[in-house]
């Protein structure tokens, strides 16, 4: 891992700004001097950080579900500080139900936040990036992002393609000096349960034996019945991000926290375990002349 040293200070935008990972990494990157533009979709809860920092900090108003507020934003960050150095994508949410329980609706809205809102982000961004010769762009997944869970299908769905997308832009953007990093945190002690997860209304019975607890478990922590204290510290993810950016070689993933550590590699050992079982189905799919090649 080798790190760089910052020469100047650095213009961050970030969505999502008001809350979660999103408010911890604007107040740590605020603090350690640099400047941000914080978006939110109501920029009043961000404006304790504008009177703190009012010399580093732009709040500009975003719905990343609405492009012309997406170039808003952007064009008014390029307008005040003149150019944009790392990208964070955090706006989203979660929501929990069997797959057949989510509506359309439900559907579509989860995909327009969660990953049509942050491509449209990303294509506004980029051509800026692009004059500039460099960047970095944090996309925020999850470990979600690449393991599925019983109940969180659309959101795991949602955060794939996030991921389907960052890996190839990764490998077109990087020649041009511009690098991606993947961020999949774990379970962090924020409010994403409290103010960002939605539950379905349609309840299945047949699915309470797969979800049943954990629709509970959801519905007690939002309903203050239960104090549910997550491992991770968003100050340290915050601190951990910051890292990755001043990283000469920051990673393609940032998997953040040891619970998505261990969810994570049970999910690689499980994939190579059943390629190896099924290797020879597999390997025996060719024409005939090809196996006899071979």
């Amino acid at each position: 891992m080798v790190m760089s040293s910052v020469s100047q200070t650095r213009v961050w935008f970030i969505t999502g700004s008001s809350k979660g990972l999103g408010r911890a990494l604007a107040e740590t990157v605020l603090e350690q001097g640099e400047t941000v533009v914080l978006t939110a979709r109501n920029p009043q809860q961000i404006e304790d950080l504008v009177v703190s920092f009012p010399n580093r900090t732009l709040a500009v108003q975003l719905d990343v579900t609405k492009p012309e507020e997406i170039r808003e934003a952007v064009k008014q960050a390029i307008a005040k500080f003149g150019r944009i150095d790392v990208l964070v994508n955090n706006a989203g949410y979660g929501i929990l139900g069997a797959i057949e329980e989510v509506s359309d609706q439900g559907v579509r809205r989860q995909f327009e936040t969660n990953f049509f809102g942050i491509l449209e982000v990303l294509r506004t961004v980029l051509p800026h990036m692009r004059q500039q010769g460099s960047g970095h762009i944090l996309n925020i997944s999850s470990v979600g992002g690449f393991v599925s869970y019983p109940g969180t299908g659309i959101y795991n769905g949602a955060k794939f393609a996030l991921e389907g997308i960052s890996e190839a832009l990764a490998q077109e953007v990087t020649p041009l000096g511009i690098k991606i990093t993947i961020v999949e945190p774990g379970a962090f002690r924020t409010s994403f349960v409290t103010r960002s997860l939605v539950i379905t209304d349609i309840q299945i019975n047949d699915y309470e034996i797969v979800i049943g607890e954990m629709r509970k478990g959801a519905r007690d922590i939002l309903d203050m019945k239960l104090d549910f204290k997550e491992p991770g510290d968003p100050k340290k993810a915050a601190l951990a991000m910051i890292q990755a950016v001043n990283s000469d070689e920051p990673p393609l993933r940032l998997v953040l926290g040891e619970d998505a550590i261990y969810a994570i590699n049970a999910k690689l050992e499980s994939v190579k375990a059943e390629l190896d079982a099924w290797r020879e189905v597999s390997v025996n799919t060719a024409f005939d002349e090809v196996l006899v090649a071979k």
